[in-house]
């Protein structure tokens, strides 16, 4: 009796089925998606697209020299693309980045672990994945309204955005893009705060706002120590940042003196976070589904709802009539321990010890658009030494290490099958003269790519499906941001049918890709801690 009433309380309540929802349709593959999701209407297509146009003109030019009768009718429907042995000796190089169902299912059952111990008090200082506490323990439900302010502070510019949220669930966003000078950056920390609070003050007094007690939420993309909502200690600059006096100190407490030392704007600091945190918050804003938000850009991070009784490194007695957090996994570093040997290959190995924190961040090293730009140059590395690919090609920039970027990957697979246009575009960027490159160089820089974006989705997906499983939730939205995820044009399609796979058809999920989460996700965080202190926000 006690268990259905617990049941009645909670905030977020766990569905049991989603079977005879209305909203959704089974499609073929099994996967269930939204009735009037663009993805319906495409994969509920009669026509299949015309994967192998190249192939069938080249087929239909040597139709005279077919074999004739049964023959000819096998190949005229099974359509071969025989391979070269140079293309099987490809092939067999990079087999070590094809991971199977066994691999994915260990790396979600390692996560899964990884995130318990990270949890757990005792085990916390050694886990990979720290799972630290947000202390946002409550998601937008689309009742907030007022005006309010976001920072996003994360590089050598900073943003300041103005939103106001109406009754209609409707919002107005303004912004605007303020540099930091060099010798702030690496002058007194004092000084970097009143350059902030100066370009805050002329924002609020451009738009006549400065009467006016504006809840402002912090967006700092910088480690942090979080010990309260409005609480964080700076552990390291990192970025190119070296102002003294910052590190060690709650980075809330010195922007607020900052705005006090200036006394001409009503700012209160109220919330700080990370970008994956807004991401989440921006999403659940529009859909009271989402539980989980996950950024896959340069670096890769994500956070959920938990509930707050699991958080060992908290005492739940100091959150009296809450349930629920959410969780910032800094799950990149995630193999760090070791958990990801059994799938790292010798071209992950050299991209880490070459990088920056050699032995950190492992997961983040073998799926985000930092390294995978990388991680293919080294491939086509050993592929040249071989002398199986670019052959009589100018092969000189490939060789320089960060030559080749992750967007070059999005852009060769972006090309319809057959066809290299964008291939030939990429390659004239590193140094090659499109006429020296076959199109068998073309086909196997392009499974090559797809082969590393293919495995870094598939190890994505594994990861949500640790928190969904987690979470065991029925009925889930996941909000995405991140250029590797935004502008990759398979990514999606690869997470959503693998998350489906290691799920199964008694759970559903959407991707929902977050619009500007580190800006409006900020905001959104005031605005909610507003809205439960005055039970609106005025």
């Amino acid at each position: 009796m006690e268990e259905i009433e617990d049941m009645a309380d909670d905030r977020y309540p766990r569905s049991n089925s989603f079977k005879d929802n209305d909203k959704y349709v089974r499609t073929r593959s099994g996967t269930y998606v939204r009735r009037d999701s663009t993805d319906d209407k495409r994969r509920e297509s009669n026509t299949m697209p015309d994967f192998r146009s190249a192939l069938k003109l080249r087929m239909q030019q040597t139709r005279d020299e077919l074999p004739q009768g049964l023959m000819r009718e096998v190949l005229e429907t099974y359509k071969p693309n025989l391979l070269t042995r140079r293309r099987r000796l490809i092939e067999d190089c990079v087999r070590d980045l094809l991971l199977n169902n066994d691999h994915i299912h260990v790396v979600e059952q390692q996560m899964r672990e990884a995130i318990k111990l990270g949890l757990q008090k005792e085990t916390h200082s050694d886990a990979s994945v720290k799972c630290f506490p947000t202390y946002v323990r409550e998601l937008p439900d689309g009742s907030e309204h007022g005006k309010f302010l976001s920072l996003d502070l994360g590089g050598t510019n900073f943003r300041v955005i103005f939103m106001e949220l109406t009754e209609t669930k409707e919002f107005m966003m303004d912004s605007k893009i303020y540099a930091i000078p060099h010798d702030v950056m690496t002058g007194p920390g004092l000084q970097l705060f009143d350059h902030i609070a100066e370009c805050l003050s002329n924002f609020v007094h451009d738009r006549n706002l400065q009467s006016e007690v504006l809840p402002l939420g912090f967006t700092f993309s910088f480690p942090l120590e979080q010990q309260g909502l409005a609480k964080a200690i700076l552990v390291k600059w990192t970025k190119g940042f070296s102002c003294e006096g910052v590190e060690g100190t709650d980075v809330v407490e010195q922007l607020q003196d900052a705005l006090s030392r200036r006394g001409d704007v009503k700012i209160e600091v109220c919330a700080i976070l990370n970008d994956t945190t807004g991401c989440l918050m921006s999403c659940a804003w529009k859909d009271s589904r989402c539980r989980i938000g996950l950024i896959l850009g340069t670096g890769t991070n994500a956070c959920y709802l938990e509930d707050i009784k699991n958080i060992g490194t908290l005492n739940p007695d100091d959150f009296p009539g809450q349930d629920h957090m959410v969780i910032n996994t800094e799950w990149g570093a995630f193999g760090d321990n070791g958990e990801l040997d059994f799938v790292r290959t010798k071209w992950d190995k050299a991209v880490d010890e070459m990088s920056v924190n050699p032995g950190k961040q492992i997961f983040e090293k073998m799926i985000s658009g930092m390294y995978m730009g990388e991680l293919i140059r080294q491939v086509l590395v050993d592929l040249m030494k071989d002398d199986l690919i670019f052959v009589g090609a100018n092969r000189e920039k490939v060789l320089e290490r960060g030559s080749f970027f992750t967007r070059f990957a999005s852009d060769i697979e972006s090309d319809p099958v057959g066809e290299y246009t964008r291939t030939r575009e990429a390659l004239e960027e590193l140094g090659m003269d499109p006429e020296d490159v076959s199109d068998d160089d073309c086909s196997a820089l392009r499974y090559i790519c797809e082969t590393m974006s293919r495995r870094a989705s598939m190890m994505a997906s594994a990861g949500i499906t640790a928190l969904l499983k987690k979470m065991d939730y029925k009925d889930v939205t996941i909000a995405i941001d991140g250029s590797l995820f935004r502008f990759h044009p398979h990514f999606k399609n690869v997470m959503q049918s693998r998350i489906s796979q290691m799920m199964g058809v008694n759970y559903k999920f959407d991707l929902l890709l977050s619009e500007d989460g580190s800006g409006r996700g900020a905001a959104l965080v005031a605005a909610v801690l507003k809205r439960g202190k005055n039970g609106s926000v005025e």
